[in-house]
C-alpha cells in the first residue's frame, strides 16, 4: 500500500526526508573560524550566529547544517571537508543522514565515539 503523495505505507518523515551528499569532501571549503551567521532558511533558531572557535558552536553549526542543506553550494559554503573529518564521529545525526554520507565517504564510517558518562 502508498500513502498519499507516493510514500509507502508506514513510512514516516525521516524515511523521505532529502538530504543533499556532495561529489567530493574535497569541494567543502567553507569557514573554519571567527563567527558566522547561517542564512534563515539554514537556522530559523532565532540565534543562527556560530562562534566557530568554540567546539560546542562548531559542532552545532555542522549538524544544522548537514540536516538543512537544500544544496550541494549549501555544504560548500558553510563546511569544511577536513573539518568535518574531524568531527564526523561525534556529530549527531539521524541515522539516513549518516549512512547516506557514510555509503559515498566509507572513510566517513568510523563507529560514533561513546557519549562522556
Amino acid at each position: 500500500m502508498v500513502k498519499a503523495g507516493g510514500a509507502p505505507a508506514g513510512s514516516g518523515y525521516a524515511d523521505q526526508r532529502h538530504y543533499v551528499v556532495p561529489a567530493s569532501l574535497a569541494n567543502l571549503r567553507g569557514p573554519v573560524s571567527g563567527v558566522v551567521t547561517l542564512d534563515r532558511r539554514l537556522d530559523w533558531s532565532g540565534d543562527a550566529t556560530y562562534h566557530l572557535d568554540d567546539p560546542g558552536d562548531l559542532q552545532v553549526m555542522y549538524q544544522t547544517v548537514l540536516n538543512q542543506a537544500a544544496t550541494v553550494a549549501d555544504l560548500r559554503q558553510w563546511l569544511d571537508g577536513d573539518t568535518l573529518r574531524r568531527l564526523w564521529p561525534d556529530l549527531w545525526l539521524p541515522a539516513r543522514l549518516r549512512a547516506l554520507w557514510q555509503a559515498r565517504f566509507p572513510e566517513l564510517a568510523a563507529p560514533p565515539r561513546a557519549l562522556a558518562g
